[in-house]
């Protein structure tokens, strides 16, 4: 070989070098981003779950005498804002998703305190279907839980992904973004103060 051709081929040798590293960090963070998208539609399906027994719950507890209206009235209002806020899995910033956090958090402190409340009526506590829409709820916060752990694991997969090189010179070539994570709500460190009115 020529000196010439050995140039030619060290050339298109660091050129194919070049495209196999681009593909791979594409690839990689193709997978990661579906990945994180999956986990994000897990969220969303565990907070409609707990949408969804809201109004059988607020029913239930309606047909006790004398129940505290006001916190009906907060425990729906606080599903109906929380419903309005819709995150769109392409754009995970940390502020859509605290946006969306905080929607979220106003149905678990409204839940929490109607949850609360219902101590002081035994009558509730003794139906059937109050049981078993409590432990679904209950349940359902569980799920909730371990799909935000889950999401956060596969965002945390996402961006260690796009901070690593090479595949950070892919990620800003091809505009791929850092993803928010769930995060615990301001105050939350803080033990609950439980008033019954």
């Amino acid at each position: 070989m020529t000196k010439k051709q050995i140039t030619w081929a060290v050339i298109a040798g660091i050129i194919l070098l070049l495209i196999f590293f681009m593909w791979s960090g594409y690839n990689k963070l193709v997978n990661f981003d579906e990945l994180s998208k999956n986990k994000w539609a897990n969220v969303e399906s565990d907070y409609q779950r707990r949408s969804d027994l809201i109004p059988n719950l607020v029913n239930t507890v309606k047909g006790v005498a004398n129940f505290e209206k006001n916190t009906l009235k907060e425990v729906v209002e606080a599903r109906a804002s929380a419903t309005q806020i819709k995150v769109n899995p392409d754009d995970l910033t940390p502020a859509k998703i605290e946006q969306f956090q905080k929607a979220q958090g106003q149905i678990s402190n409204a839940l929490g305190k109607l949850l609360m409340i219902t101590e002081n009526y035994p009558q509730l506590k003794a139906t059937e279907s109050f049981r078993d829409l409590q432990a679904q709820i209950e349940g359902t916060e569980n799920r909730i839980k371990v799909s935000r752990n889950d999401f956060n694991e596969s965002i945390k997969d996402y961006n260690r992904a796009m901070r690593r090189f090479p595949t950070i010179i892919v990620a800003k070539l091809l505009d791929f973004n850092m993803k928010g994570y769930f995060q615990a709500e301001s105050g939350a460190e803080k033990a609950p103060e439980v008033k019954f009115e």
